[in-house]
């Protein structure tokens, strides 16, 4: 079981951000996240989305304020757990014990919730079948795409993320890109680039149509679409990618026994605690009177619960506020001199 001061749920920017405010203060901390990437929805819904509302930035995307971030934490060394969804959470005496769907184990006297409205799941396929060959032959993201060598690939989706990996994968792979609606909702780039290797033979395009069925026993042989007019087309398939986009789900965190009002959790103002000693929420998670749901206001609401962490992880320490611009200390925490 993996021992630190603060357990973080969500690598989204507030989740980020606590990992510099504990770090400052000396803290140490992990970050749990069920997507395969930090920056939550900033990154997953929208990355070039211009953002206007970060004190000193005129603006910024959200890739841009997710990579600035990232830079502003590296000398903390923080260990990131991602594709990774928190299960169960238990008390042991000060401090709280948690597990994930991996069978990882951690143990902290705090646990800071900046899950925002909750996580991302992917929307799965609807047909029976699928389930069964999830994690073997079908996916819903690419960890690794050594395991899409030489295949005969079936994508579905008309967003981005089929769109990028078409391209990718076509390169050592056969690809058909298959999408319910004639237009698709990429990178006109990125779809001009399609177009081309689809006139090379390497991509196939099908559209409008939809998953009817999966063929196969132990593995998949085949898949059957049917398209809007009602025909039907079988078409030979080693590996399915499906990229129908996400949907948020509170999923467990639902069962702790926190103080949920509607899908946010409640918290009082001071230290933004919860119902239970040593467990925060901060971010659009979070719910009390006056709450704004803005990025700024989770950073100051994950300063304050910083400083209540660092009570419960020192208890035999006294808490000293310093300025960063003038703390020796500080400075040296993160490599400055």
């Amino acid at each position: 079981m993996k021992k630190t001061d603060t357990i973080i749920i969500g690598a989204g920017p507030v989740g980020l951000f606590a990992v510099h405010q504990l770090g400052i203060k000396g803290l140490k901390s992990i970050v749990i996240d069920n997507l395969d990437k930090a920056g939550g929805q900033c990154i997953e819904l929208y990355p070039d989305k211009p953002i206007y509302d970060i004190p000193a930035v005129p603006e910024c995307t959200g890739e841009e304020l997710t990579n600035k971030l990232l830079e502003q934490i590296k000398p903390f060394k923080t260990e990131f757990f991602l594709n990774e969804r928190v299960e169960e959470v238990k008390q042991d005496k000060e401090n709280w014990i948690i597990k994930t769907n991996n069978n990882n184990a951690f143990s902290a006297p705090n646990i800071i919730i900046a899950g925002g409205v909750g996580s991302f799941e992917p929307r799965k396929l609807s047909v029976k079948e699928a389930e069964k060959f999830e994690e073997d032959f079908l996916f819903y993201a690419v960890k690794d795409k050594e395991k899409f060598k030489n295949k005969n690939i079936s994508i579905f989706g008309g967003g981005d993320s089929a769109l990028d990996w078409a391209l990718e994968l076509s390169k050592f792979s056969k690809i058909n890109l298959i999408h319910r609606r004639d237009e698709f909702r990429g990178a006109p780039h990125t779809l001009s680039e399609i177009k081309k290797l689809e006139k090379e033979g390497k991509i196939s395009i099908k559209t409008p149509c939809q998953l009817e069925s999966i063929e196969g026993k132990d593995r998949i042989n085949s898949i059957t679409i049917k398209f809007d007019d009602g025909k039907t087309e079988q078409i030979k398939t080693d590996m399915i990618l499906s990229f129908f986009g996400l949907i948020m789900k509170l999923g467990p965190i639902a069962e702790w026994g926190l103080n949920m009002n509607k899908k946010t959790i409640e918290v009082n103002s001071k230290n933004f605690e919860t119902n239970k000693k040593g467990i925060f929420a901060v971010g659009d998670i979070c719910s009390y009177p006056g709450k704004l749901k803005l990025i700024l206001s989770g950073f100051h609401e994950v300063a304050l619960a910083s400083v209540e962490c660092f009570k419960r992880a020192r208890p035999n320490e006294k808490y000293r506020f310093e300025f960063t611009t003038s703390s020796k200390t500080i400075q040296g925490r993160l490599g400055k001199k």
